[in-house]
């Protein structure tokens, strides 16, 4: 268990990804519209997720204090998708981003968790801007990033792939 901070909403729990995230981080990282949209991350064993977390996302956590949570839902404690604040290469801004089982769609919990992640970047984490990156054809997340106040700017090629870029002053 790491002791990095976790954090609520009414109906979530966000919490840094750990090792013991493994097998749900597979789950994620391997689902339909993870590949369709996000891309393959060639992660299909225990040990390739905990190499993913250690390598991606605890040594950014470690290093800048926030990056990426596993949202579990309160009720039952069932581990739905990830929300977090990102630095990543081909971007200038650090970068908001989420993703969700398509069961935990259409629900709200991609606001909530993101919303709570916006609060958190400028009270707890000190930044003033953030940015976004979505595919072209991923309509909901492109509905949920206007709905939280991020503007669409320009299209950018980021890993190859031409995205939809969008930014939001804090």
């Amino acid at each position: 268990m790491n002791t990095f901070t976790s954090y609520e909403t009414e109906r979530l729990i966000l919490k840094p990804f750990g090792k013991e995230d493994a097998p749900f981080l597979i789950t994620l990282l391997n689902s339909p519209k993870w590949l369709q949209f996000i891309g393959q991350r060639n992660v299909h064993t225990i040990e390739e997720a905990e190499n993913y977390i250690e390598e991606r996302m605890m040594s950014q956590l470690k290093r800048l204090g926030y990056g990426n949570n596993l949202v579990i839902l309160k009720d039952g404690m069932i581990p739905m998708g990830a929300c977090g604040i990102y630095e990543r290469p081909g971007l200038d801004v650090v970068d908001i981003g989420f993703a969700f089982l398509e069961q935990y769609e259409g629900k709200g919990y991609g606001y909530e968790a993101a919303s709570k992640m916006l609060q958190l970047a400028k009270t707890d984490f000190g930044l003033t801007k953030l940015s976004a990156i979505t595919d072209k054809d991923n309509f909901p997340s492109q509905k949920l990033l206007d709905k939280l106040g991020l503007i669409y700017i320009k299209d950018k090629e980021v890993d190859g792939k031409e995205l939809m870029y969008y930014e939001i002053e804090l």
